[in-house]
Protein backbone atom coordinates (compact mmCIF):
# COMPACT_ATOMS: atom_id res chain seq x y z
CA UNK A 1 0.00 0.00 0.00
CA UNK A 2 1.78 3.44 -1.39
CA UNK A 3 1.13 6.25 1.27
CA UNK A 4 1.97 9.44 0.89
CA UNK A 5 2.78 11.60 3.81
CA UNK A 6 2.17 15.73 3.75
CA UNK A 7 4.38 17.47 6.99
CA UNK A 8 3.84 21.03 7.66
CA UNK A 9 3.71 21.78 11.87
CA UNK A 10 6.20 24.02 11.79
CA UNK A 11 9.23 25.45 9.66
CA UNK A 12 9.78 22.58 7.42
CA UNK A 13 7.44 21.35 4.80
CA UNK A 14 7.98 17.80 3.48
CA UNK A 15 6.29 15.08 1.30
CA UNK A 16 7.62 11.70 1.50
CA UNK A 17 6.16 8.40 -0.17
CA UNK A 18 6.07 4.84 1.81
CA UNK A 19 5.30 1.73 0.73
CA UNK A 20 4.91 -0.51 3.62
CA UNK A 21 7.90 -0.15 5.71
CA UNK A 22 10.12 0.40 2.08
CA UNK A 23 10.69 4.68 2.23
CA UNK A 24 10.08 5.55 -1.38
CA UNK A 25 10.71 9.28 -1.33
CA UNK A 26 11.60 12.14 1.30
CA UNK A 27 11.53 15.46 0.41
CA UNK A 28 12.06 17.97 2.57
CA UNK A 29 12.04 21.83 2.19
CA UNK A 30 12.85 24.42 5.51
CA UNK A 31 12.03 27.84 6.07
CA UNK A 32 15.83 29.85 7.57
CA UNK A 33 16.52 33.25 8.39
CA UNK A 34 20.58 34.72 8.50
CA UNK A 35 19.34 36.49 11.15
CA UNK A 36 16.25 36.86 13.76
CA UNK A 37 13.88 34.10 14.18
CA UNK A 38 10.65 33.35 12.57
CA UNK A 39 7.04 34.40 12.22
CA UNK A 40 4.14 31.72 11.12
CA UNK A 41 2.89 33.87 8.84
CA UNK A 42 6.16 33.85 6.94
CA UNK A 43 6.49 30.25 7.56
CA UNK A 44 3.25 29.83 5.89
CA UNK A 45 3.48 31.58 2.74
CA UNK A 46 6.94 29.76 2.14
CA UNK A 47 4.98 26.29 2.60
CA UNK A 48 2.26 27.73 0.35
CA UNK A 49 5.40 28.64 -2.27
CA UNK A 50 6.89 25.47 -1.85
CA UNK A 51 4.28 22.48 -1.71
CA UNK A 52 3.68 21.96 -5.27
CA UNK A 53 7.37 21.57 -5.77
CA UNK A 54 8.03 19.28 -3.09
CA UNK A 55 5.23 17.23 -3.98
CA UNK A 56 6.59 17.05 -7.42
CA UNK A 57 9.88 15.83 -6.44
CA UNK A 58 8.34 13.51 -3.79
CA UNK A 59 6.47 11.91 -6.40
CA UNK A 60 9.61 11.48 -9.12
CA UNK A 61 12.16 10.09 -6.65
CA UNK A 62 9.50 7.81 -5.92
CA UNK A 63 8.92 6.85 -9.55
CA UNK A 64 5.10 7.37 -8.78
CA UNK A 65 2.41 9.38 -9.82
CA UNK A 66 -1.28 10.44 -7.96
CA UNK A 67 -2.65 7.66 -9.33
CA UNK A 68 -0.01 5.10 -8.00
CA UNK A 69 -0.95 6.79 -4.62
CA UNK A 70 -3.68 4.64 -2.37
CA UNK A 71 -3.56 6.99 0.50
CA UNK A 72 -2.86 10.68 1.58
CA UNK A 73 -1.55 11.70 5.52
CA UNK A 74 -1.18 14.62 6.73
CA UNK A 75 0.18 15.99 10.13
CA UNK A 76 -2.83 16.65 11.65
CA UNK A 77 -1.51 18.38 14.99
CA UNK A 78 0.42 19.52 17.81
CA UNK A 79 2.04 22.86 15.71
CA UNK A 80 1.33 26.03 14.62
CA UNK A 81 -1.98 26.86 13.39
CA UNK A 82 -0.48 28.59 10.44
CA UNK A 83 1.14 25.99 8.85
CA UNK A 84 -1.03 23.16 10.02
CA UNK A 85 -3.31 24.57 7.84
CA UNK A 86 -0.76 24.57 4.85
CA UNK A 87 -0.50 20.90 4.76
CA UNK A 88 -4.15 20.25 5.53
CA UNK A 89 -5.75 22.32 3.04
CA UNK A 90 -2.98 20.56 0.96
CA UNK A 91 -4.10 17.26 1.97
CA UNK A 92 -7.68 17.22 1.58
CA UNK A 93 -7.02 19.20 -2.18
CA UNK A 94 -5.49 16.16 -3.07
CA UNK A 95 -7.33 13.96 -1.37
CA UNK A 96 -10.31 15.15 -3.52
CA UNK A 97 -8.88 15.97 -6.67
CA UNK A 98 -7.64 12.17 -7.03
CA UNK A 99 -10.53 10.76 -5.12
CA UNK A 100 -8.02 9.08 -2.40
CA UNK A 101 -8.84 7.97 1.14
CA UNK A 102 -6.95 10.76 3.89
CA UNK A 103 -6.19 10.33 7.35
CA UNK A 104 -4.60 12.90 9.80
CA UNK A 105 -1.76 11.54 12.20
CA UNK A 106 -0.11 12.73 15.51
CA UNK A 107 2.93 14.65 14.49
CA UNK A 108 4.85 13.13 18.09
CA UNK A 109 3.42 9.63 17.48
CA UNK A 110 4.54 9.57 13.94
CA UNK A 111 8.24 10.32 15.56
CA UNK A 112 8.30 7.81 17.27
CA UNK A 113 6.44 5.12 15.16
CA UNK A 114 9.54 5.99 12.14
CA UNK A 115 12.03 5.73 15.05
CA UNK A 116 11.00 2.07 15.22
CA UNK A 117 12.26 0.79 11.95
CA UNK A 118 15.56 1.32 13.42
CA UNK A 119 14.86 -2.04 15.13
CA UNK A 120 14.00 -0.63 18.40
CA UNK A 121 10.68 -2.82 20.02
CA UNK A 122 9.44 -1.13 22.89
CA UNK A 123 11.48 2.09 23.70
CA UNK A 124 11.28 5.43 25.79
CA UNK A 125 11.36 7.89 23.31
CA UNK A 126 13.36 11.11 24.11
CA UNK A 127 11.60 13.33 22.01
CA UNK A 128 13.39 16.63 21.64
CA UNK A 129 11.96 19.28 19.02
CA UNK A 130 11.43 22.72 18.68
CA UNK A 131 8.11 22.65 20.60
CA UNK A 132 8.06 19.68 21.82
CA UNK A 133 9.92 17.78 24.82
CA UNK A 134 8.84 15.03 25.91
CA UNK A 135 9.89 11.58 27.84
CA UNK A 136 7.27 8.80 26.29
CA UNK A 137 6.47 5.85 26.61
CA UNK A 138 3.60 2.91 25.62
CA UNK A 139 1.85 1.56 28.72
CA UNK A 140 -1.71 0.21 28.95
CA UNK A 141 -3.11 1.18 25.34
CA UNK A 142 -1.61 4.77 25.28
CA UNK A 143 1.57 6.74 24.49
CA UNK A 144 2.41 8.03 28.01
CA UNK A 145 4.40 11.35 28.84
CA UNK A 146 6.28 10.29 31.79
CA UNK A 147 8.19 13.93 31.48
CA UNK A 148 8.06 17.29 29.80
CA UNK A 149 9.20 21.27 29.58
CA UNK A 150 7.51 23.09 31.72
CA UNK A 151 8.17 26.36 29.21
CA UNK A 152 9.98 26.23 26.04
CA UNK A 153 10.73 23.57 23.90
CA UNK A 154 14.48 22.85 23.99
CA UNK A 155 14.60 23.11 20.74
CA UNK A 156 12.69 26.93 20.82
CA UNK A 157 14.96 27.49 23.59
CA UNK A 158 18.32 26.99 21.19
CA UNK A 159 16.62 28.71 18.32
CA UNK A 160 16.10 31.81 20.71
CA UNK A 161 19.85 31.68 22.00
CA UNK A 162 20.53 31.51 18.75
CA UNK A 163 18.80 35.36 18.15
CA UNK A 164 20.15 36.70 20.99
CA UNK A 165 23.92 35.74 19.29
CA UNK A 166 22.84 36.72 15.96
CA UNK A 167 23.03 33.29 14.45
CA UNK A 168 19.28 33.27 12.26
CA UNK A 169 17.03 30.50 12.25
CA UNK A 170 17.27 27.75 13.35
CA UNK A 171 20.24 28.27 15.67
CA UNK A 172 20.57 25.08 17.37
CA UNK A 173 22.82 23.75 14.21
CA UNK A 174 24.87 26.96 14.71
CA UNK A 175 25.42 26.89 18.34
CA UNK A 176 26.61 22.90 18.31
CA UNK A 177 29.38 24.40 15.46
CA UNK A 178 30.09 26.85 18.36
CA UNK A 179 30.57 24.47 21.25
CA UNK A 180 33.32 22.17 19.50
CA UNK A 181 35.47 25.55 20.32
CA UNK A 182 34.10 25.81 23.34
CA UNK A 183 37.05 25.36 26.68
CA UNK A 184 35.10 26.31 29.85
CA UNK A 185 33.02 25.15 31.51
CA UNK A 186 30.59 27.93 33.09
CA UNK A 187 27.86 26.83 35.85
CA UNK A 188 23.97 27.11 35.21
CA UNK A 189 20.76 26.63 36.03
CA UNK A 190 20.16 22.70 36.12
CA UNK A 191 16.32 22.61 36.40
CA UNK A 192 14.64 19.29 36.66
CA UNK A 193 11.42 18.60 38.84
CA UNK A 194 10.74 15.09 39.05
CA UNK A 195 10.25 14.32 35.77
CA UNK A 196 9.98 17.37 34.16
CA UNK A 197 12.40 20.28 32.80
CA UNK A 198 12.22 24.06 32.22
CA UNK A 199 14.62 26.17 30.37
CA UNK A 200 13.12 29.46 30.75
CA UNK A 201 15.76 30.81 34.06
CA UNK A 202 18.11 29.19 31.80
CA UNK A 203 17.32 31.52 29.18
CA UNK A 204 17.40 34.46 31.70
CA UNK A 205 20.70 33.60 32.40
CA UNK A 206 22.59 33.14 28.93
CA UNK A 207 20.46 36.31 27.76
CA UNK A 208 22.63 38.48 31.22
CA UNK A 209 25.47 37.05 30.40
CA UNK A 210 26.11 37.11 27.20
CA UNK A 211 29.18 39.63 26.68
CA UNK A 212 30.72 38.62 30.15
CA UNK A 213 31.74 34.91 28.73
CA UNK A 214 33.06 34.00 24.95
CA UNK A 215 29.97 33.27 23.02
CA UNK A 216 32.15 29.43 22.26
CA UNK A 217 32.45 28.60 25.95
CA UNK A 218 28.49 30.29 26.75
CA UNK A 219 27.06 27.27 23.97
CA UNK A 220 29.58 24.42 24.92
CA UNK A 221 28.35 24.86 28.76
CA UNK A 222 24.50 25.54 27.47
CA UNK A 223 24.62 22.12 25.55
CA UNK A 224 26.38 20.15 28.52
CA UNK A 225 23.89 21.30 30.71
CA UNK A 226 20.48 20.52 28.69
CA UNK A 227 21.68 17.41 27.41
CA UNK A 228 22.22 16.42 30.70
CA UNK A 229 18.67 17.61 31.90
CA UNK A 230 17.04 15.71 29.29
CA UNK A 231 18.80 12.34 29.71
CA UNK A 232 18.56 12.33 33.66
CA UNK A 233 14.50 12.35 33.17
CA UNK A 234 14.99 9.73 30.05
CA UNK A 235 17.03 7.55 32.31
CA UNK A 236 14.51 7.76 34.72
CA UNK A 237 11.79 6.87 32.91
CA UNK A 238 13.73 4.05 31.74
CA UNK A 239 14.20 2.79 35.38
CA UNK A 240 10.76 3.42 36.64
CA UNK A 241 9.36 1.22 33.02
CA UNK A 242 11.82 -1.20 33.57
CA UNK A 243 12.24 -0.94 29.57
CA UNK A 244 15.95 -1.12 28.32
CA UNK A 245 15.80 0.67 24.77
CA UNK A 246 16.05 4.24 24.18
CA UNK A 247 14.91 6.02 20.97
CA UNK A 248 15.74 9.55 20.28
CA UNK A 249 13.43 11.76 17.84
CA UNK A 250 13.09 15.24 17.14
CA UNK A 251 15.28 17.91 15.42
CA UNK A 252 17.74 18.28 18.17
CA UNK A 253 18.39 14.83 18.29
CA UNK A 254 20.59 15.66 15.47
CA UNK A 255 23.09 16.70 17.62
CA UNK A 256 26.12 14.88 17.40
CA UNK A 257 27.31 15.29 21.46
CA UNK A 258 23.49 14.91 22.44
CA UNK A 259 23.75 11.39 20.88
CA UNK A 260 27.23 10.98 22.27
CA UNK A 261 25.74 11.42 26.10
CA UNK A 262 22.68 9.19 25.17
CA UNK A 263 24.78 6.42 24.24
CA UNK A 264 27.10 6.56 27.14
CA UNK A 265 24.19 6.52 29.35
CA UNK A 266 22.69 3.63 27.70
CA UNK A 267 26.19 1.52 28.00
CA UNK A 268 26.17 2.49 31.41
CA UNK A 269 22.55 0.70 31.87
CA UNK A 270 23.57 -2.10 29.78
CA UNK A 271 20.96 -0.83 27.42
CA UNK A 272 20.24 -0.15 23.65
CA UNK A 273 20.58 3.29 22.21
CA UNK A 274 18.74 3.96 19.12
CA UNK A 275 18.99 6.88 17.01
CA UNK A 276 17.02 7.18 13.12
CA UNK A 277 19.37 9.04 10.65
CA UNK A 278 19.28 12.63 10.29
CA UNK A 279 15.95 13.09 7.38
CA UNK A 280 14.00 10.72 9.78
CA UNK A 281 14.66 12.83 12.89
CA UNK A 282 13.80 16.43 11.37
CA UNK A 283 10.15 16.62 10.66
CA UNK A 284 9.53 15.10 7.61
CA UNK A 285 6.77 13.45 5.29
CA UNK A 286 7.92 9.76 5.10
CA UNK A 287 7.31 9.80 8.75
CA UNK A 288 3.68 11.16 8.67
CA UNK A 289 3.01 8.24 5.48
CA UNK A 290 4.44 5.41 7.68
CA UNK A 291 2.09 6.63 10.81
CA UNK A 292 -0.93 7.06 8.81
CA UNK A 293 -0.45 3.58 6.89
CA UNK A 294 -0.47 1.85 10.16
CA UNK A 295 -3.74 3.46 11.77
CA UNK A 296 -5.53 3.05 8.18
CA UNK A 297 -4.42 -0.85 8.95
CA UNK A 298 -5.84 -0.72 11.97
CA UNK A 299 -9.37 0.36 10.60
CA UNK A 300 -8.83 4.06 11.18
CA UNK A 301 -11.41 6.35 9.01
CA UNK A 302 -11.63 9.62 7.95
CA UNK A 303 -14.13 12.21 6.17
CA UNK A 304 -12.94 15.47 4.93
CA UNK A 305 -15.15 16.70 8.08
CA UNK A 306 -12.88 14.96 10.10
CA UNK A 307 -9.73 16.23 9.03
CA UNK A 308 -9.66 19.62 11.02
CA UNK A 309 -6.23 20.62 12.17
CA UNK A 310 -5.50 20.07 15.64
CA UNK A 311 -2.75 22.76 17.11
CA UNK A 312 -2.89 21.67 20.79
CA UNK A 313 -2.93 17.58 20.28
CA UNK A 314 -1.24 15.96 22.97
CA UNK A 315 0.72 12.65 22.33
CA UNK A 316 -1.65 10.89 25.30
CA UNK A 317 -4.97 11.66 23.67
CA UNK A 318 -4.71 9.04 21.21
CA UNK A 319 -5.94 5.83 21.53
CA UNK A 320 -2.85 3.87 19.96
CA UNK A 321 -4.85 0.37 18.03
CA UNK A 322 -2.19 -0.34 15.92
CA UNK A 323 0.53 -2.44 18.22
Amino acid sequence: MKVLGIESTAHTFSVGVVDGKKILSNVIDSFTTKKGGIKPYDVAEHHTKVCHEVLEKALKEAKLSMKDIDLIAFSQGPGLGHTLRIGAFFARSLALRFKKKIVGVNHCIAHLSIGELTGAKDPVLLYASGVNTQVIAYEGGKYRIFGETLDMGVGNFLDSVGRLMDLGFPGGPKLEKLALKGKKFIEMPYVVKGMDVSFGGLYSFVKNKLGKFRKEDLAYSIQETIFAMLLEVAERAMAHTGKKELLLGGGVACNSRFQEMAQKMCAERKAKCFIPEKKLLIDNGAMIGYQGLLEYKAGKRQKISDTKIKPYWRTDEVKVNWK
